[in-house]
């Protein structure tokens, strides 16, 4: 199960496809020159590949300790975290204020994609550090920021997200845990489920980002406000004092990400955990659902990881297994099967068209953040808006697919834990479940993005959509069927625009019924688009005499995605748009209930 870092690829896409150039233009990003990036990202491979990766497997087998409220992590993993650490990768888009390396959103992608590729268990503690440090650096008060910043930017504390309650998952209206004022603090009681990292033993401290409510808070998701709770007390000379109210109960024994701390913790079990109010009473959904919103475009990426490293371990086993004859009578291993390739074809060529939309989505948040004109900020924060909720899904769905194929692959030796192919299906289920499932990103597209904006994101992708097909309709280089690549870029975008016109129009619920298939819709016809630019300069570098195998294999898997892929969105247009009255046809009864 060893993990080799895509390298050559993730550098074609930030430079090509990204705008790297342009990025490094942008303020306090001068330093990302693509020498300097690609310098970066070789050591976060290495790091990926030689550190992580090894783990994987034994700590999905080691599992966790859990004894009286404390969490063991299983052996290496303090060692590997204390590596990260040391060399800096715990937050590579902080401020170097904070002592962070102030790197751009898409650098970190390919960073992130990486490090939850190797090891997704272990990644995904640094994750949810880095979404409290965001939380912290945008809204909370300089004295917050500056007694908690440093140490999470640093890693020497880790943080987490404390939102879901026993009776409050999605519904984050229904949250109880309560906050009373006392003094310069809060004290802070409730139970938190679901809390990844919410306990262990890598880091000194763990700073909780919980959600409750203030004794006069209004009710529903007005009434929320966030706090920052420490598992140890900070002194006012920054050491560590008390231990907090703050306890472990117990942890969850998962279908997979077996190495990966899922806690329930329980606040003011003794008088109130001490906890500090972040920004303004009240807002605290507001400044969650920040943090929350590149989290998503990180389990995105968490998919895509996945994928990645399902890929190459099927793609492996195939080149090594013999096993019957081939139509060429030539070929040794099972690689040499039509359906085989079929399948890993499947699995590269959506993983490859993934990465570029996810990395666009990151591009566009570096955008929206550090552009010098509030105009251009607008266009890209629309971007991000529009695609982080497909990037979330699509990806997440795919990575789980993807690892399924690769059991597939592997044969009856896929079932066998001892091959390692299942451990990535199971890992990568909970992708499409946590920081919102699949359903909810998908309402999030269409019931707040398109319907609020009127779908002007998605039409100016379209716009660009539209243009890419005309690019290729003017490709003469040899090596892919232009005419072929540049319809389907073509119908991807009128697909896209008659469905966003559909649910402009809509009035009743027909909307929430098809989200899902829009979503997977919208996923398919950008990734479209994606192969499509991505064969278009693939083509221009090999004409540039910079050509490479890889290269020309970008070309085959476009090609392939557009005849493979690609068609299925037609049906899924269909589905959307005329089985969404079917679905709330559909009665308790129908079931039998």
């Amino acid at each position: 199960m060893a993990y080799t870092a895509p390298l050559d690829d993730m550098l074609f896409v930030l430079e090509d496809l990204c705008g790297l150039d342009a990025i490094a233009q942008l303020p306090g990003l001068e330093e990302a020159s693509p020498d300097m990036v690609a310098a970066i990202l070789e050591e976060a491979g290495k790091f990926a590949g030689n550190v992580l990766s090894p783990l994987n497997v034994t700590g999905d087998q080691q599992g966790l300790g859990f004894d009286d409220g404390a969490v063991t992590t299983p052996t290496g993993w303090k060692d590997a975290y204390d590596q990260l650490v040391e060399m800096g990768w715990n937050s590579p888009t902080a401020a170097p204020d904070h002592g962070g390396m102030g790197l751009p959103q898409v650098v970190n992608a390919c960073i992130q994609e990486m490090f939850q590729g190797a090891n997704m268990s272990f990644q995904l503690c640094p994750m949810l550090t880095q979404g409290a440090i965001e939380a912290i650096e945008g809204y909370a008060s300089d004295a917050l920021k500056e007694t908690y910043l440093p140490n999470l930017v640093s890693g020497v504390w880790t943080g987490t997200m404390n939102l879901t309650e026993p009776q409050a998952g999605s519904d984050l209206a229904a949250i109880r845990s309560k906050a009373e004022p006392e003094g310069d603090h809060y004290r802070i009681s409730g139970q938190k489920i679901f809390i990844t990292y919410g306990e262990h033993d890598m880091a000194e401290n763990i700073i909780h980002l919980v959600l409750a409510r203030l004794p006069d808070a209004p009710a529903g998701v007005k009434g929320i406000s966030l706090f920052i709770v420490p598992k140890f007390i900070v002194n006012a000379d920054g050491s560590l004092g008390d231990l907090n109210d703050v306890r472990c109960v117990s942890i969850e024994h998962k279908l997979g990400i077996h190495a990966s701390p899922t806690c329930t913790l329980a606040f003011g079990d003794k008088g109130g955990a001490i906890g500090y109010l972040v920004g303004e009473a009240n807002k605290g959904l507001q400044y969650m659902f920040a943090m929350m919103n590149n989290a998503r475009l990180n389990v995105g990426i968490q998919g895509i990881g996945v994928a990645e490293h399902a890929t190459q371990h099927a793609v492996a086993y195939a080149m090594e297994r013999k096993q019957g004859g081939t139509p060429e009578g030539s070929a040794p291993t099972i690689m040499g099967h039509p359906d085989v390739r079929r399948m890993l074809g499947l699995m590269a060529s959506r993983t490859q068209a993934a990465r570029i939309l996810a990395y666009r989505a990151a591009a566009s948040l570096d955008f929206a953040h550090r552009a010098e004109d509030a105009e251009t900020r607008a266009y890209h924060q629309r971007r991000v808006d529009f695609l982080i909720p497909v990037a979330k899904g699509w990806s997440t769905e795919l990575g789980v697919s993807s690892a399924s194929y690769g059991v597939q692959v592997h044969g009856g030796m896929g079932f066998v834990e001892e091959t390692g192919a299942a451990q990535h299906l199971r890992d990568a289920r909970i992708t499409t479940i946590y920081e919102g499932t699949t359903g909810i990103q998908a309402l999030d597209l269409v019931g707040r993005k398109i319907a609020r904006d009127k779908g002007e994101a998605a039409r100016e992708i379209i716009a660009e959509m539209r243009k890419s097909a005309d690019a290729l309709a003017q490709m003469t280089a040899p090596g892919a069927d232009w005419a072929a690549l540049s319809r389907g870029v073509a119908e991807a975008a009128h697909l896209m625009s008659e469905t966003t016109d559909w649910l402009v129009s809509q009035n009743g619920h027909e909307p929430q019924a098809a989200a899902v298939s829009v979503l997977e819709m919208f996923g398919i016809t950008l990734g479209a688009w994606a192969m499509g630019d991505a064969a278009l300069h693939a083509a221009k570098r090999i004409a540039d005499g910079r050509g490479s195998k890889a290269l020309s294999a970008k070309l085959n898997f476009a090609g392939f995605y557009m005849t493979n892929v690609f068609p299925q969105a037609r049906g899924l247009q269909q589905i959307a748009m005329a089985g969404a009255g079917n679905v709330l046809t559909l009665q308790s009864a129908d079931f039998g209930v």
